[in-house]
């Protein structure tokens, strides 16, 4: 569904000073390969060595003034995580996280497949503001593509002089597999499954020792950081949520693929980089499978912000916009991405065992049976039930992305309830599936 060659775009400035350019990340990018470390040097220049400011480098005070947050789907400060690594006493580890389980995500795969050089630059220069000595980078053992780039990329670099040691771990497949206490538990030789409770990575993580655990888009931003500074970082985006940021589109436009866009810039402005539309959407689909859907009235104006997208209880997440065609049954796609849901999970505790298959088949019953008046009403209520009860927020987001589509479908869902499936249900999904973990 989305092609093997991802561009980079350059949407209208909103919030741009002058001179502030796109793309960014992916500006030394080379078609249909990795760009090389002569290349990526060219182009980006030697990394800096680390200054010192009071107790703390230069780094992390940096990152803490450019407004870096994390770009795996939580958003987190980024430089309030550095932080509390640092303050530990024991000698960190820094795990760079390059799984990316989410199936209609893109973004981080080509970040390793155009410029890998960059997320391990980032990798680097926090493993040295924290006086690491190793770098773990881990990636979905199924995606060939990815290991090769990135293990010729290591093997490029060789034994950096006074750096750390940087070693590449697959993973198992699945959605929750880059989850950060699950990753942890495999690569402490454990299954890959979210801890219940427990102590946070950046106090007890990896090998028992603190860990700085982010995904490759977050790396990669620290470092060009590093580089040109947290001034140069805030030219683009808002006060609020400056930078830039790499999304996933696809759906009815014209050229599906991985676009990079300052924070704060129209959707319709994106669209029109990406080719236009093929077909009036229905609907968006925004921050993944655990996402938000927003119908069709909001999308002419809608900003791609946080800020923004939260009077729609939707924000960025994992990069993902996915625009629904007005042929499609919405019903039938989230029920298909629910019963997905419900199977990626860890099994392990009672809304993840029980709750989501439970709201899969109410929701399946919708798509597949005779009419079920009272389903939307069982829908929402096993919604509620399995919200914040996890071990992880894979239930969360699955709960928040069900009740959304009864918020922007509820014409479709009352129609199903009352009548049964439609004839547009046993047509193919319109959205990525991944393999089903079990």
């Amino acid at each position: 569904m989305i092609p093997a060659a991802m561009l980079a775009a350059e949407p209208q400035p909103t919030h741009a000073t002058a001179g502030a350019e796109l793309p960014r990340l992916l500006s030394s990018s080379a078609p249909d390969r990795a760009t090389t470390l002569e290349e990526h040097l060219a182009a980006h220049g030697e990394l800096a060595p680390p200054r010192r400011r009071g107790r703390e480098t230069g780094l992390i005070a940096e990152i803490d003034h450019a407004g870096l947050r994390g770009r795996g789907g939580a958003g987190f400060p980024t430089a309030r995580k550095l932080r509390a690594v640092a303050a530990s006493r024991k000698k960190p580890v820094v795990v760079l996280n390059a799984t990316e389980g989410e199936p209609a995500s893109r973004k981080d795969a080509t970040l390793v497949t155009s410029v890998p050089h960059l997320g391990l630059d980032g990798a680097v220069l926090a493993a040295r503001a924290l006086g690491a000595d190793e770098v773990i980078v881990a990636v979905c053992e199924t995606a060939g593509e990815s290991i090769d780039a990135l293990a010729r990329a290591i093997a490029e670099r060789g034994t950096e002089r006074h750096g750390p040691r940087i070693e590449l771990r697959p993973t198992p497949p699945g959605y929750l597999a880059g989850q950060e206490s699950a990753l942890i538990s495999h690569l402490n030789g454990g299954p890959g499954l979210p801890r219940f409770l427990g102590p946070m990575p950046f106090e007890r993580g990896v090998g028992g020792r603190p860990t700085m655990l982010s995904n490759v888009e977050t790396y990669s931003h620290i470092g060009l950081i590093g580089r040109h500074g947290a001034d140069w970082f805030r030219e683009l985006g808002t006060d609020t949520e400056p930078g830039s940021a790499l999304v996933t589109i696809s759906g009815v436009v014209a050229d599906e693929g991985v676009y990079e866009i300052e924070w704060g810039t129209r959707l319709r402005a994106l669209v029109q980089a990406a080719g236009g539309m093929t077909a009036a959407p229905r609907a968006a689909l925004l921050g993944g499978y655990g996402g938000t859907w927003v119908g069709a009235e909001h999308l002419a104006e809608l900003s791609l912000s946080d800020a923004a997208l939260a009077r729609h209880g939707a924000s960025l997440g994992a990069g993902v916009i996915f625009l629904l065609d007005g042929a499609a049954c919405p019903v039938a796609e989230t029920a298909r991405i629910v019963r997905w849901m419900a199977d990626q999970s860890a099994h392990q505790c009672g809304p993840c065992a029980n709750g989501l298959p439970a709201l899969a088949g109410e929701l399946e019953q919708l798509t597949h049976g005779v009419p079920a008046p009272a389903a939307p009403q069982r829908i929402e209520a096993l919604a509620a039930l399995v919200r914040r009860r996890g071990a992880c927020g894979h239930p969360d987001g699955v709960s928040r992305m069900a009740l959304s589509a009864i918020a922007t479908f509820p014409d479709e869902f009352h129609d199903h309830a009352a009548r049964g499936r439609c004839e547009a249900c046993s047509a193919p999904s319109r959205l990525p599936l991944g393999a089903i973990r079990r």
